[in-house]
């Protein structure tokens, strides 16, 4: 058997590893952005988040270009995903990516209060300097769909609550 044949067969009898989305979620403290201008130009960053109910809130200030294009309501993927240091292959990083759409909250409402106060409680004191800070505003991400990916062949979609809807194997990767 040469090692080709073997990658296709090791392939074919992956068995998918059970989902464990929340998991990844509840072990990240920053989530990677990547939004649009206007004109369409990429942009990507990262925020550290807070989860309530379903949305993700992120604190995040005008001086950073992905503020402008969250607060402009553009299309928007938020992505979590396995530390490198914590994974054993590279390129099977778990991770979990999704399109979300945005909302601005505002200032000094009940929701922003509650959010600030939990960003406190989880990444510390210095929320409450940037809170202060007028260039900050709280977006809250809004999940519509995403996928989830924890080993080869182990890929799902998933919906606007983070369910795993269905396995992603329709066909096997192919090799030349």
């Amino acid at each position: 058997m040469n090692h080709t044949h073997a990658q296709e067969e090791a392939q074919r009898q992956a068995k998918p590893l059970a989902p464990k989305v929340k998991e990844l979620v509840e072990r990240t403290k920053s989530i990677i952005l990547a939004t649009v201008d206007g004109e369409g130009t990429p942009n990507s960053s990262y925020a550290p988040f807070v989860q309530v109910e379903n949305t993700f809130y992120i604190l995040v200030s005008f001086m950073a270009k992905h503020t402008k294009n969250l607060a402009d309501g553009r299309k928007t993927s938020i992505m979590f995903i396995e530390d490198e240091s914590a994974t054993k292959q590279i390129y099977a990083r778990e991770r979990l990516t999704i399109e979300a759409s945005t909302s601005q909250v505002e200032r000094d409402s009940e929701i922003w209060n509650t959010v600030v106060s939990q960003l406190k409680e989880t990444h510390g004191k210095v929320v409450d300097v940037i809170s202060e800070m007028k260039d900050f505003i709280l977006i809250g991400l809004h999940p519509v769909k995403g996928s989830y990916v924890n080993g080869f062949g182990s890929a799902y979609f998933v919906d606007e609550n983070l369910q795993i809807m269905e396995h992603r194997n329709d066909q096997n990767h192919q090799s030349k």
